[in-house]
């Protein structure tokens, strides 16, 4: 059975990169599994045109600074970069953190982000096209790279769309990652089990991840919500905070549970 994890999403938004960093140093000084940052251009949240960070800049940052945590962005936009760009971005990544990248990849949504930067926002549709054409290119790219990834490098998919999004995550993914309630996120689970069975691939081989909230709650309620996810078989949990102030240590109680469940 797949060993549960505890990871932490450093937003990188109204805050100064210190922050940013000590923050990420300490995730991995506690021992949490992955951090991630997101890839977005503006603010999700608060002031939309407050401080905010370049997502794959700061990763090679954070490959330097840590010595154990998986770091990757949850997620990366494939409308961004080029993919074979991207891979080569990854690779890179994988061998300064020693082996410790996880590709978080995801068709885009945030508009904002297409307008301000010049890229085609396009369509829902169009997106997913794109993202299910670049995964292939990707991989190969990374069979081609000299020196090669450290490792098979994981490759994480965002999104719960059940006609395209979880048929490539089937096709693809090593980890998927949901949004939305249990209920939500129960149906999608047998979704994905169903396009696993129609691709050939055994479900078991994709770890399913969630997030959990961190804030305007109680260790209580967030190990509670942490069981139920954990009986619908997520075994990856992910806490989200935001800036100026990023309260890591609040979270380090889910390590004793996490370890207990691996224990057990």
């Amino acid at each position: 059975m797949t060993d549960v994890r505890i990871a932490v999403q450093i937003q990188p938004q109204h805050a100064d990169y210190a922050a940013i960093r000590d923050a990420v140093e300490t995730a991995d000084e506690l021992g949490f599994d992955a951090a991630y940052n997101w890839d977005h251009f503006y603010s999700l949240s608060g002031d939309p045109v407050g401080k905010h960070f370049e997502c794959w800049t700061m990763l090679g940052a954070w490959a330097e600074c840590t010595s154990s945590i998986e770091i990757g962005a949850l997620v990366t936009c494939n409308s961004y970069r080029n993919p074979q760009l991207l891979a080569d971005m990854a690779r890179t990544v994988d061998h300064i953190s020693g082996g410790r990248l996880v590709l978080g990849i995801g068709a885009g949504w945030f508009e904002k982000d297409y307008d301000e930067y010049g890229y085609e926002f396009g369509t829902g549709p169009s997106r997913l096209r794109e993202l299910d054409a670049a995964l292939p290119l990707i991989k190969d790219r990374w069979s081609r790279l000299n020196p090669p990834p450290t490792r098979r490098i994981p490759i994480l998919i965002g999104g719960g769309g059940e006609k395209v999004t979880l048929r490539i995550t089937a096709e693809h993914a090593d980890v998927w990652h949901a949004f939305g309630s249990i209920e939500t996120i129960s149906h999608k689970l047998g979704v994905l089990d169903d396009w696993c069975a129609r691709v050939g691939r055994d479900p078991a081989g994709i770890i399913r991840s969630t997030g959990i909230r961190a804030t305007d709650t109680t260790e209580e309620a967030q190990r509670s919500d942490a069981e139920a996810r954990y009986a619908l078989g997520i075994r990856e949990l992910t806490l989200g905070f935001s800036g100026p102030r990023y309260d890591i240590e609040s979270a380090a109680h889910l390590l004793a549970w996490r370890d207990e469940k691996n224990a057990g």
